[in-house]
């Protein structure tokens, strides 16, 4: 899955622009990046969600465990890999009925987060039990809220693009042609959402997270560690 969103939704996390300046390295526009994820993927599935935001995937090599799966509610757009353990406890606790599955599941609880507010953003992943990683878009308010299982079991990534675009995905190979060293592994257990204003973790929200730059022959151009957590946000490439 991919999704990349323009510096009018998202800024560009000045730990990755600052990896990036470190080590310059080639890098791609998001158009570019867009076109070798669609020309490279069989059946793969591209959306325009107005002037900033740009989403695709494929169920194209997809693991059975973690298959991948897009719905879009009420200018909701999310984007969902992976399997929730305790699915039909959350359907309850939603009022869902027993053929929701795990997408639509996510963007039940990211209304209940948004039109709850001030109900506190970790509340709403922390019970997600399972492996999962999701890309949220919410075009009504311009949000995006994007998170990933306290295990980091699907993988996902981050980077910056030529452009200055900020992509996720969860190919680091598809990344690392478009945004160079501007890249990083999404640390495990942890959400990111322009509406609390950046990176929490989502068992302890308080905690401070910093970016350590990493050495000169990884592929990351840093790696992010929650404070006060034995936890790193990267994982062995």
């Amino acid at each position: 899955m991919l999704g990349i969103f323009s510096s009018s939704v998202v800024s560009p996390p000045e730990e990755l622009v600052a990896a990036g300046s470190r080590t310059p390295s080639p890098k791609t526009t998001a158009e570019k990046l867009l076109k070798r994820f669609v020309d490279s993927q069989a059946s793969a599935v591209s959306l325009q969600v107005g002037e900033h935001v740009q989403l695709a995937y494929t169920h194209h090599s997809e693991s059975p465990w973690h298959p991948r799966s897009f719905a879009v509610k009420d200018e909701i757009f999310c984007l969902f890999e992976g399997a929730l353990d305790n699915l039909g406890s959350l359907r309850q606790q939603y009022g869902l009925a027993k053929s929701a599955t795990e997408v639509i599941l996510v963007i039940e609880a990211y209304k209940a987060l948004r039109d709850r507010a001030p109900y506190p953003a970790n509340r709403v992943v922390c019970h997600l039990s399972g492996n999962f990683a999701f890309i949220v878009f919410d075009k009504s308010t311009s949000t995006l809220f994007v998170a990933s299982d306290q295990a980091g079991k699907v993988p996902l990534y981050w980077g910056i693009t030529a452009d200055g675009y900020v992509a996720f995905a969860d190919d680091a190979d598809l990344l690392k042609g478009s945004c160079g060293k501007s890249l990083a592994s999404f640390p495990e257990g942890c959400f990111y959402s322009t509406a609390v204003g950046g990176l929490r973790c989502y068992e302890n929200p308080k905690n401070k997270i910093t970016a350590v730059p990493a050495e000169e022959e990884e592929i990351w151009g840093a790696t992010f560690k929650v404070e006060g957590s034995a936890v790193l946000a990267a994982t062995e490439y």
